[in-house]
């Protein structure tokens, strides 16, 4: 009783995450009431949605205001441009939502980043005030919050793109708006896909609302099967290696030698796959449980044969929101904008300004403003740039989107860089059309490599934190320790050979073990059931491994 009391009080000792048997107790007792109460639909909405609420308030506390602000803001937004009868009217209200929810992500994810750059551009020393929390505490007249530093509620990116897609397809008149608050709620703070995603759109989700509930046999057996792969990923795949080696490493770059940094980044794949899909896993097979089907958000991304085929594959919710509500409007593959003229110019000039120097940064703007200037007089060169900044623009903003420092942007391009590359490639390339089984495995490789060896700036700390990575690489490869190496963390080596052997694995083997287990009986189902929890928790970090994308 202690324990549930822990876990269902309004304290934040115990948050509820997915790989602690907190979350699992917790999610037990709200769906054995859930099935009492699933037929009546609005007490189901209303239900949900506020479990939703306590789960997003034992992760983020007070935080979960600016999540219900968030949902008042677009509810009565979105029911405004569709009842307005006024073009010019229904743009407003719909850039009002936009302009609304970017301001909020921008104060609380990007305060430091636009004030760093700012300062590094006129060599200033502003800094951050939180404003919130200086006037929380005038109004309480205790200062209960620190006003030096703006902390990032947990899933703001998410909710926030999930929203705004809201109020754009109202305005495109491709959805409704929803009659209920209660409902839209619950649409926008669904606990599964809440802090981690899957970004979920409302002509997939909005439907499902006011449906009937039926839960087969077959969506019980997917659901679990989904749940237990996700845990296997997180728990074995992910954090297993990152506390027995890779935290190791990237702690130290310079403590190890260049072939062992190369290691680690190829364990950092299987990692940050293993943490995001792993999540994803076990929230589609949540939400399964209770009715609710939630969009595919991975697809085997390592088998990519180029890098446009990575983003179709990798964080698919995201790569579709970047390219239906960013990448179209600016103009697409079709021709570029004022918008995208000045945005590569200014992200060019602070992006090299933040890795380099006044002078260097000063050089490549102005070699963009020559290119800039060679597209009106020569309509093959613009539309060789027109054709791709739109996508350069638009993996930036990815970039971006994932973390508040000019590392992600740089880690954004070079997969834009990626992109271009092969889109110029495929029309040279003499096996582009080869289904040789070796071409294949070529292209996966390469793909995989790129994809891999950028991920250094996604994972390094700070543009120093990369420097020693790559000197290390450079100057101290020490191959002849290798095999040391090999054998001292032989027991990570062999999890990541097998977290990349299964992943690697034909789609058709995959789908046939799937439905093995959907069709196998329950006392089958159980005994699997069992073994994973106990494979997983006995290999289960000693310090806790948080799920890499909850700082996003």
């Amino acid at each position: 009783m202690n324990r549930l009391y822990d876990i269902f009080n309004f304290s934040q000792e115990f948050p509820l995450i997915f790989t602690q048997a907190n979350f699992w107790i917790f999610f037990a007792v709200i769906y054995l009431i859930y099935a009492f109460i699933y037929p009546n639909k609005s007490l189901r909405s209303l239900y949900l949605f506020l479990i939703s609420l306590v789960f997003y308030y034992k992760t983020s506390g007070l935080f979960v205001g600016i999540l219900l602000f968030s949902t008042v803001n677009d509810f009565f937004l979105g029911k405004a441009i569709y009842n307005s009868t006024s073009k010019l009217t229904r743009k407003i209200l719909v850039a009002v939502s936009v302009t609304v929810n970017l301001a909020t992500l921008c104060y609380f994810k990007y305060a430091y980043f636009f004030t760093d750059s700012y300062n590094a551009l006129f060599e200033s020393d502003h800094k951050v005030i939180n404003h919130l929390a200086q006037w929380a505490n005038t109004w309480s007249e205790v200062d209960y919050f620190t006003v030096d530093s703006i902390i990032l509620p947990v899933g703001i990116s998410f909710y926030t793109f999930q929203t705004i897609s809201y109020s754009v397809d109202i305005y495109r008149k491709q959805i409704k708006p929803l009659r209920s608050m209660i409902d839209f709620g619950f649409f926008v703070s669904f606990f599964p896909q809440l802090v981690a995603g899957p970004i979920v759109r409302a002509a997939d989700f909005v439907p499902q609302i006011r449906k009937e509930i039926r839960i087969s046999k077959v969506d019980f057996g997917r659901a679990t099967f989904m749940i237990l792969k996700g845990l296997i990923k997180k728990m074995i795949f992910a954090d297993y290696i990152a506390a027995n080696f890779l935290d190791r490493v990237f702690d130290m770059p310079e403590m190890f030698s260049g072939f062992t940094n190369i290691m680690a980044m190829f364990g950092y794949s299987l990692q940050i796959y293993g943490d995001f899909s792993g999540y994803t896993d076990i929230a589609i097979g949540l939400a399964l449980l209770m009715g609710y089907r939630l969009p595919k958000n991975f697809n085997s991304p390592y088998k990519a044969i180029h890098c446009g085929d990575f983003w179709k594959r990798w964080h698919i919710s995201l790569s579709s929101w970047l390219k239906d509500y960013l990448y179209i409007p600016i103009g697409g593959n079709r021709n570029g904008t004022i918008f995208s003229y000045t945005f590569i110019l200014l992200f060019t000039f602070l992006g090299v300004l933040a890795v380099s120097n006044y002078a260097i940064a000063l050089l490549a703007a102005t070699v963009i403003v020559i290119a800039l200037l060679v597209t009106l007089f020569s309509k093959k060169v613009a539309k060789h740039f027109n054709t791709n900044v739109n996508i350069m623009i638009t993996m930036l903003v990815g970039g971006l989107w994932h973390g508040a420092a000019w590392k992600f942007v740089i880690w954004g391009g070079l997969n834009g860089l990626g992109i271009v590359f092969y889109k110029y490639w495929r029309r040279m390339s003499p096996y582009e059309n080869s289904r040789l089984w070796i071409i294949t495995g070529w292209k996966i490789a390469l793909t995989f490599i790129f994809i891999t060896f950028t991920r250094i700036y996604f994972r390094g700390n700070s543009m120093d934190h990369i420097d020693r990575f790559y000197q290390q690489i450079v100057t101290n490869m020490n191959m002849s320790n290798a095999w040391n190496v090999l054998y001292e963390y032989r027991l990570v080596f062999i999890v990541m050979a097998v977290g990349y052997l299964t992943h690697w694995l034909p789609n058709l083997l995959k789908t046939k073990i799937e439905h093995s287990f959907i069709r196998s009986h329950a006392i089958i189902k159980g005994a699997i059931a069992v073994i994973v929890a106990v494979i997983c928790y006995q290999t289960y970090a000693a310090d806790f491994q948080p799920f890499i994308y909850f700082q996003f």
